[in-house]
């Protein structure tokens, strides 16, 4: 089992002291030399006086902006505690045991992907940006990610729209891929979708006994905790959906 998430908006800057990102260092080294275009492209841009919009940052995060200059040499920490926010604070990603983190993929607009233990510093940056240099993130990144992940087992998607963009399963790897909808009273609902993500994702890589192996296996293992339906897909080639009950 994989499950991939979208990283969070809101970012811990980092601690005080520490080495700087090493991007050979991350999680599949084979996206080096694109991590390498899209930090360089990023620190240009963000010394920009029209770096907010640019960025598509309103003006109060006109310092994260700016911070996003020292990328290169500020010190960095595991993602598992970089990203924060109503998905991760449910999922505690920092107290997942070894084994379970393993199987965690976080999609994100500057370093590709990342395991949470793969060490980087704060940043701004979304999929849905067009950065000058590079265009469209989720363009810049699907063939390379395509290239980059080959997932065995069952996939839980629990990304947004614009991360989802960024990574296209294979028709093979869509038979074992479930996307996860998050409803409240028969709506699909927003704020709450991301709590509920975080909290069927850590009962999943949590729960005793082996990993679900098969969408099948997946509507059991998230039944235990949550009121749940699996959706076959609409077409040949694409994924599953997982309906779960906001609690």
């Amino acid at each position: 089992m994989l499950v991939l998430l979208p990283p969070s908006e809101s970012k811990w800057a980092g601690p005080a002291r520490g080495a700087p990102v090493r991007l050979e260092a991350l999680t599949a080294p084979e996206l080096t030399a694109a991590r390498e275009q899209v930090l360089d492209a990023l620190v240009e841009v963000s010394s920009r006086p029209d770096a907010p919009a640019l960025l598509g940052a309103g003006a109060s995060l006109a310092e994260a902006v700016r911070a996003n200059t020292t990328l290169r040499g500020r010190p960095a920490a595991p993602a598992a505690r970089v990203y924060t926010g109503v998905l991760f604070d449910a999922l505690d990603l920092p107290s997942l045991p070894a084994p379970a983190a393993r199987r965690v993929l976080v999609v994100s607009a500057l370093w590709g992907v990342l395991r949470p233990r793969d060490r980087v510093p704060g940043y701004r940056l979304s999929m849905g940006t067009d950065l000058p240099g590079i265009g469209p993130l989720a363009t810049f990144w699907r063939p390379r990610l395509t290239a980059a992940l080959a997932p065995s087992g069952v996939v839980v998607d629990c990304r947004s729209a614009a991360y989802a963009a960024a990574w296209l399963p294979d028709a093979a790897t869509a038979e074992r891929t479930v996307a996860v909808r998050v409803l409240r009273g028969g709506k699909v609902v927003s704020h709450a979708a991301k709590h509920t993500r975080g909290l069927l994702a850590r009962h999943l890589l949590t729960r005793p006994g082996r990993p679900p192996r098969t969408p099948g296996h997946l509507l059991d293992a998230a039944g235990e905790a949550f009121a749940a339906k699996l959706l076959e897909p609409a077409r040949p080639g694409a994924t599953w959906t997982l309906e779960v009950q906001a609690p």
